[in-house]
């Protein structure tokens, strides 16, 4: 007989995107490099909004709620990733403001079980022509409400 793992517990909010971690994303004592958290974040969360349509080709003005500017950026780390594979990025929204957002995230077990990272990151929506911030749209303002934290 084999002992079977605790089922992962259920999102409350938010989704889980699997990412995968490189044998080259590791340094040289073997860890995820600090600096490649936030960047399988950023990919976890390119590929969300893939899914809802909002896409960046590197056109400012065609770009609408994809011209935006990181204002802030904040990462703890809890316990060191020491493998390649399958991962996840839990990821949500904890405030959706007129020109800004707070979204947070947790690096994570494929299944969402081990938490290996979390943080928050803030976003300004930018007017492609004068760089000032702008109103996020309608469909974006819906999809985004999707991932609202309930105690948000």
């Amino acid at each position: 007989m084999t002992a079977e793992a605790p089922p992962a517990p259920a999102l409350q909010y938010g989704r889980l995107i699997p990412v995968t971690v490189h044998f080259d994303d590791l340094d040289a004592l073997g860890l995820l490099h600090n600096a490649r958290y936030p960047l399988l974040v950023e990919r976890a969360w390119t590929e969300l909004w893939h899914d809802n349509g909002v896409r960046f080709e590197g056109d400012w003005a065609a770009a609408g709620d994809a011209c935006n500017a990181v204002k802030e950026l904040r990462v703890t780390y809890e316990a060191p990733v020491t493998r390649p594979g399958t991962y996840a990025v839990h990821l949500w929204l904890d405030r959706l403001g007129t020109t800004g957002l707070t979204y947070g995230f947790r690096f994570c077990s494929a299944d969402g079980a081990v938490t290996y990272a979390r943080g928050s990151r803030v976003l300004v929506r930018l007017d492609a022509g004068t760089l000032r911030p702008a109103p996020w749209s309608e469909p974006f303002r819906g999809a985004a409400r999707e991932l609202l934290r309930p105690d948000a």
